[in-house]
């Protein structure tokens, strides 16, 4: 069973920037497709922005221009790179896998980012 384990959130100032990096272990597929989702208290879960092996990568609306996405395949490792970020970017940030592009079949438990003003 595939295991994903994200680190690198905490508590960071409006406009300042946190990366985020997750590796994965134990699928069979090699996880072809790797991503971010986030969830804020009373909100639903939705895309950060993911990419697949080849580098396809899709990104959610709000995070356009100031997030990035990369992947470091030899190591099934992805990363976010969250630049400018904004009180409302604060959200539970999941990692996620997946065998195409906006189909998450495994998560990680979630990092925690907290942006404040």
């Amino acid at each position: 069973q595939e295991q994903l384990v994200e680190s690198g959130g905490g508590l960071v100032q409006a406009g300042g920037s946190l990366k985020l990096s997750c590796a994965g272990s134990g699928s069979f597929f090699g996880s072809p497709v790797m991503g971010w989702y986030r969830q804020a208290p009373g909100k639903e879960r939705e895309l950060v922005a993911e990419m697949s092996r080849g580098g396809d990568s899709n990104y959610g609306d709000s995070v356009k221009g100031r997030f990035t996405i990369s992947r470091d395949n030899s190591k099934t490792t992805v990363f976010l790179q969250m630049n400018s970020l904004k009180p409302e970017d604060t959200a539970v940030y999941y990692c996620a896998s997946g065998l195409r592009l906006g189909a998450p079949g495994s998560w990680g438990r979630g990092t925690q980012v907290t942006v404040h003003s």
